[in-house]
């Protein structure tokens, strides 16, 4: 299989290194929390278009290496995971007894995780 992509009109390979960080960097990415990160952003890489090439969730930040079409904005790729899983993760802090309303949350992009205290 070749590294190379094809669309109608054009071959590509754009390979992205995104980052994503907690608000204050906060280490919250583990457990199911970490495991419900990895696998949104897998799923909605793939919705988007994309391939998932590299996926490493760590305590404070997430690194993907993905294909993104050249049909498809990395801004609307990466918003879509970031909105999405800031709804999903509001659900799950819910679930795991978090009274606070959420792990915190701002407008915008990022997973902006917060703890309360």
């Amino acid at each position: 299989m070749s590294r190379f992509r094809e669309l109608t009109h054009t071959i590509w390979h754009c390979q992205y290194h995104i980052v994503w960080v907690p608000k204050y960097r906060y280490r919250v990415l583990v457990g199911p929390v970490g495991r419900e990160a990895s696998e949104c952003i897998g799923v909605l890489t793939a919705q988007a278009g994309g391939e998932v090439v590299e996926l490493n969730v760590q305590r404070d930040h997430v690194h993907l290496v993905g294909l993104i079409p050249p049909k498809v904005s990395v801004s609307y790729c990466v918003g879509l995971g970031k909105g999405s899983s800031v709804s999903q993760r509001d659900g799950l802090s819910m679930a795991l007894g978090n009274t606070c309303g959420a792990l915190g949350g701002q407008e915008g992009n990022g997973i902006p995780l917060k703890l309360c205290s």
